[in-house]
């Protein structure tokens, strides 16, 4: 396996609706140079295009506009009208308590693929239908494949466990008119996550997954409790929602928490190695890389990467992987080309 790096930024750039502003919060100092959430929001623009966004804006110890992070209805309108000002995003909702992420990490590993595809590619990103990408577990909000097709054009199928949050994605795509764009699909069995999946017959270029990072409820709760302390938002006088940013049990935990999940995905790509150019997963701590580098190699992956992030304190990283040769790398980046 190779030695793990960050892909360099590719030249091109997408066009971007909002400006790069100044300075003063740390928290976006850090984001991929295509990312369109630099510097600060500019409220009065996005409450012009989301006017429900008003009542959320709270004025914050720097004494700069912002909304209350430790509200679930705020969060998700703000959500809401980031999609919207930024990805033209008309309609976008979430059924209550379903995870809500925040769209500028989001958007970030989406343009870390990006760069990853542009490696092979002469430094330039391919666009448009021709590149296929699987989200798995792409939850009630859709998010990667909004970002995705909205800043490369790339055509996205998502899957998940979770007949609710399937139906809230197909809303949300069916109400911007993305059905040819974005497809939505369940996984029937709740123990697998690619196998079964896939048609026999389809190709993808990327597949990425936000996976459950905690092994129990109360893994996850401890977890929010942390971030609320670290927001200054752990007033005992005040309650506070349960879960950081919602979350049904999929979305947050399961059995093992995040190393045998991804040791799972990364054991059932082997079976699908032909199928795929570049596997991905989100990593939440770099203590569990060690185990997935070990899962990786007893699958015979080829060539991995570890692609490391940053949205100012926080620190994110996701492991990229392929079963193809470089010889085999190379024909299938033709297909972007004809």
């Amino acid at each position: 396996m190779t030695t793990p790096r960050t892909p360099k930024p590719a030249r091109k750039k997408p066009d971007t609706k909002a400006p790069a502003k100044a300075v003063e919060p740390r928290e976006k100092a850090s984001l991929h140079p295509r990312n369109r959430h630099q510097g600060r929001y500019d409220f009065p623009a996005l409450i012009k295009s989301t006017p429900e966004l008003g009542k959320f804006v709270i004025i914050n110890p720097y004494g700069k506009e912002s909304i209350d992070f430790a509200s679930p209805e705020a969060v998700r309108v703000f959500n809401r009208a980031l999609l919207k000002a930024f990805y033209g995003i008309a309609h976008w909702d979430i059924p209550a308590d379903y995870l809500c992420p925040p769209v500028p990490g989001r958007a970030d590993y989406v343009h870390f693929l990006a760069d990853l595809l542009a490696e092979g590619n002469e430094g330039v990103i391919p666009r448009g239908a021709a590149v296929k990408v699987l989200d798995v577990g792409t939850g009630a909000n859709c998010v990667y494949p909004l970002i995705g097709h909205s800043d490369y054009r790339w055509h996205f199928l998502g899957s998940d466990i979770d007949a609710t949050a399937i139906a809230a994605a197909k809303t949300i795509i069916a109400a911007n008119r993305l059905n040819k764009a974005i497809q939505i699909r369940q996984q029937a069995n709740r123990k697998q996550i690619l196998l079964g999946l896939l048609e026999s017959d389809e190709r993808f270029d990327l597949t990425m997954c936000n996976p459950p990072f905690h092994s129990s409820l109360e893994e996850a709760t401890r977890g929010s409790s942390r971030k609320w302390r670290a927001l200054g938002k752990a007033d005992p006088k005040r309650k506070l929602p349960v879960l950081n940013f919602g979350g049904q049990a999929a979305e947050l935990w399961c059995e093992g928490g995040e190393v045998r999940f991804v040791t799972q995905l990364i054991g059932e790509s082997a079976q699908v190695g032909q199928q795929v150019l570049w596997f991905s997963t989100l990593v939440s701590k770099a203590s569990n890389l060690p185990a997935m580098q070990t899962a990786l190699k007893k699958a015979g992956a080829l060539e991995s990467r570890v692609v490391e992030m940053s949205q100012g304190q926080k620190q994110s990283r996701f492991v990229a992987w392929t079963f193809q040769t470089p010889e085999q790398q190379q024909a299938w980046r033709q297909r972007w080309k004809s």
